[in-house]
């Protein structure tokens, strides 16, 4: 049995590490993508997981490949294929010290993943079927990811989604609004950005809270709001939670995926309908998650920054 099971881009990210006297950056590549990070943090505190992409058969696809196994992540929905690269991102930071992407993904491998290519039976298997936007912003992927979702609904799996908002990825800023929206229409549970809501809303992050539990048929939503904690809600319960304050970013590549991962682990333990779940539970729940991405940003990269469980117990009493 598997308790989640993943849809998306497996990637490297090459992270800027210092810049030399012309501006050019020195870089260090560390393995990542939404979907694996989000996955990878499941992982680390004992779910089954699985995830279903693609990847070419170059260093950096094999290489990719070897991190998920590490980490206990099954592969058998993982293609590799010869007509595609792998795919890249890098990550420099602008004159004001925030994050700008850069991808090498004309096509990427993730991009290429076809319906007809997925392993079906690994959705069977799951209790949770996840999915991002990333695999939305080209064909043939799109269509596999939407025929994924509608197989996965079909089959009774509980939907979780997380936007994940990448502007340099999308051909026009329309079709990005149009396929994020799709995408929340799917969904049971939401990690969404503040940054998020405000794109595809205009409002703030109560309201779009709010908003989102009303039109789109989401039984519950949580929106983080980076270093200030996050917001939850459902249709019994809501509250805010800070984040962590007390530590030394380095990093904050990730840490969405990371805390999405960690929440989902809390919901399955609670093994309860989503929107029943009390403020007490989902309290708990987000603490454990803003703990372990709070941490997370502490370190370099993606998967490898997820802390160990007993890091995030211990952390998570300053709450």
């Amino acid at each position: 049995m598997i308790d989640v099971a993943a849809l998306g881009e497996l990637l490297i990210d090459f992270t800027c590490v210092s810049t030399d006297a012309d501006g050019y950056p020195t870089m260090a590549a560390h393995p990542g993508g939404a979907p694996a990070n989000f996955l990878a943090a499941l992982t680390k505190f004992g779910a089954k997981t699985a995830l279903l992409g693609k990847v070419g058969t170059d260093a950096f696809g094999r290489m990719l490949t070897g991190t998920l196994e590490k980490a206990g992540i099954d592969t058998r929905g993982l293609i590799a294929s010869g007509d595609v690269f792998t795919t890249l991102a890098f990550v420099t930071l602008d004159e004001t010290g925030n994050r700008e992407f850069s991808f090498s993904r004309k096509p990427g491998a993730d991009t290429q993943l076809r319906f007809e290519e997925l392993d079906l039976s690994i959705i069977d298997e799951a209790k949770i079927f996840h999915f991002g936007t990333l695999s939305l912003t080209d064909e043939p992927a799109r269509t596999a990811t939407q025929k994924a979702v509608a197989y996965a609904k079909q089959k009774g799996k509980l939907i979780t989604y997380d936007p994940n908002l990448r502007k340099p990825l999308w051909k026009d800023l329309d079709t990005a609004k149009e396929q994020l929206l799709w995408g929340l229409a799917q969904a049971d549970v939401v990690k969404i950005s503040d940054e998020e809501v405000e794109f595809l809303f205009g409002l703030d992050t109560e309201e779009g809270a709010d908003y989102i539990l009303e039109n789109f048929g989401v039984k519950l939503v949580f929106v983080t709001c980076g270093a200030d904690g996050c917001y939850f809600k459902n249709a019994v319960a809501s509250g805010k939670v800070p984040g962590l304050m007390d530590i030394q970013v380095i990093d904050t590549t990730g840490a969405g995926d990371i805390f999405g991962g960690s929440a989902v682990w809390k919901l399955l333990q609670l093994d309860e309908a989503p929107e029943t779940l009390t403020e007490e539970q989902l309290r708990d729940a987000v603490c454990f998650a803003c703990t372990s991405a709070g941490l997370s940003t502490t370190r370099h990269g993606g998967i490898s920054s997820i802390p160990e469980y007993a890091q995030v117990i211990e952390k998570e009493k300053m709450l």
